[in-house]
């Protein structure tokens, strides 16, 4: 019984950690070819229907990239627009122009997945000997068949560009897809994106 018992705390050990990071970046690459400085003046837009999840998404992104020598700023708050109507390319480009952005973060939704699984009951393996038949029993019947439940489980894919607006089109320097398996929340979504996207760009010295 006590080894069962370490058996089952170590997989809910693991299963534990494997929760508390459900955010992980699945894919990243930056161009070889830009050889620039680090950016100063960010804007971050998120390409989002829902004002709402937009200005969550940018505000978080803004706290995360923001710091001495560094402003970045929310696109909602030069280029607010209602719910599920998209931002039109000639102000876009009126205010990287005006605000004198040096670089551009953009994200957006790529997958929602949401999956929806029947788990069938599956027989227990049985010890030879439990000291008492009693004990044995009693102890042991309850769980030796487990019913069919419903398994449900949600993906979330989001991936991040980082523009150079150097050029007039801008320069894709740094691009970046996180993967979200069963989060919790928006919030926990979000937050998990912004500390991989945030991590990456300071390593690749982008701020």
């Amino acid at each position: 019984m006590k080894k069962q018992t370490v058996l089952v705390l170590a997989i809910l050990g693991v299963a534990a950690i494997t929760t508390a990071k459900s955010t992980k970046l699945a894919f990243t690459w930056k161009n070889p070819n830009y050889s620039g400085e680090s950016f100063r003046n960010i804007l971050v837009l998120a390409m989002n229907g829902k004002a709402s999840s937009r200005a969550d998404f940018e505000d978080k992104m803004v706290a995360g990239i923001t710091r001495p020598g560094i402003q970045a700023v929310p696109s909602y708050s030069l280029l607010p627009r209602p719910e599920a109507t998209p931002i039109d390319m000639n102000e876009l480009k009126e205010v990287v122009r005006g605000q004198r952005f040096d670089a551009v973060l953009v994200s957006r939704l790529v997958k929602y997945d949401k999956t929806v699984t029947y788990v069938p009951g599956e027989a227990y393996p049985l010890y030879p000997y439990y000291g008492t038949f009693y004990g044995y029993y009693g102890a042991l019947s309850p769980v030796v068949y487990s019913p069919g439940y419903l398994q449900t489980e949600t993906q979330v894919q989001i991936e991040s560009n980082f523009y150079s607006t150097s050029k007039p089109d801008g320069e894709l320097v740094w691009t970046g897809t996180t993967d979200s398996v069963n989060p919790k929340s928006v919030t926990k979504v979000i937050s998990g994106v912004v500390g991989l996207v945030v991590e990456e760009l300071q390593k690749e010295r982008m701020i």
